[in-house]
């Protein structure tokens, strides 16, 4: 299947959680392909608008072209997630009744082998979303001490292999490709050909994440996103892995609390309040059909949450 073609992941799910209706509002805060973008504004036409966002400009190039149909109804804007409420503000964006945020690379980056993304095809040692801005992974890569290296691809990664692939690499370096760097982690560690994770899987994305910032912006945008939403608005964002889903599954659970004071309190003296009501404790995953038609979904798991008003009861 060509990247155009792609569904996005959990598409149908999404829908479904968001329950689009015309006139709404909606903000796709990591834009990708513009798959769930496109059927957002297709639900909430013909008055409903929709704010895009994303750190690749190649994102906004694409999505531009794609959705120059509804140019009307759409802000495309080349930032960070992370920056959600300042570009709002900027656009004067009112109150959002759903907001996405879904965090997987898209067919796109994966397959294009000049940003650097992907061990799969060969291309620079970038990996950064947006080239303009910050190192990129060979300049890390090829200065990094081996203790930092080790330390970015276990913290990351959760790689148990991590000691063994930096020292490898301080050994190796420079590197300068994807391929070398693929190439040089499957010797470094065994590869098992029954396994379905490549070895060095693990390392790209640990780089990759650092590179990026990706938790630090993610742990700055929750908040932003939950205030930009009107009461009974809701904010849904898709993981592709344990450390992304673990900040989204713990600012949801305190965000749903009154309390947030350590358990042993005898009396509450944190005065937080409740913001939010999670809609699905544990998640949605794909089902069986969508994993058949995309393999790549297999880690994604869609976590969402419902602002509460000020009359809810807490």
């Amino acid at each position: 299947m060509k990247p155009s073609q792609h569904i996005p992941v959990l598409y149908q799910e999404v829908l479904n959680t968001f329950r689009p209706r015309p006139g709404q509002h909606y903000i796709d805060a990591t834009l990708g392909g513009g798959g769930h973008a496109e059927a957002l504004l297709r639900a909430t036409a013909p008055h409903g608008r929709l704010l895009g966002l994303d750190a690749d400009p190649a994102a906004i190039e694409r999505v531009s072209r794609r959705l120059a149909a509804f140019s009307d109804r759409i802000i495309l804007v080349h930032s960070n997630f992370s920056e959600l409420a300042a570009v709002a503000s900027a656009y004067d964006f009112p109150p959002a009744d759903g907001i996405l945020l879904d965090l997987g690379l898209s067919s796109f980056q994966l397959d294009a082998g000049d940003a650097g993304f992907s061990f799969m095809h060969q291309g620079p040692l970038d990996m950064r979303f947006d080239p303009s801005q910050g190192q990129d992974a060979a300049s890390f890569i090829n200065t990094a001490t081996e203790k930092e290296l080790a330390d970015v691809i276990y913290r990351y990664g959760e790689d148990r292999h991590a000691r063994r692939i930096a020292r490898a690499i301080v050994r190796a370096r420079p590197l300068h490709s994807t391929q070398e760097l693929a190439d040089l982690i499957a010797r470094t560690v065994r590869y098992r050909s029954r396994s379905r994770i490549h070895p060095a899987t693990r390392t790209f994305q640990a780089i990759r994440i650092y590179i990026n910032d990706e938790l630090g912006a993610l742990e700055r945008a929750l908040p932003q996103a939950v205030q930009l939403l009107k009461p009974g608005g809701i904010l849904a964002v898709i993981t592709f892995h344990s450390l992304e889903d673990r900040i989204v599954k713990r600012f949801f659970r305190q965000e749903s609390r009154d309390c947030i004071c350590p358990p042993r309190t005898p009396v509450c003296r944190c005065g937080h309040q409740a913001s939010i009501s999670e809609l699905y404790r544990k998640g949605l995953t794909p089902q069986a059909e969508e994993l058949e038609r995309n393999p790549r979904s297999r880690s994604a798991r869609l976590r969402a949450a419902r602002k509460r008003s000020p009359t809810d009861q807490r």
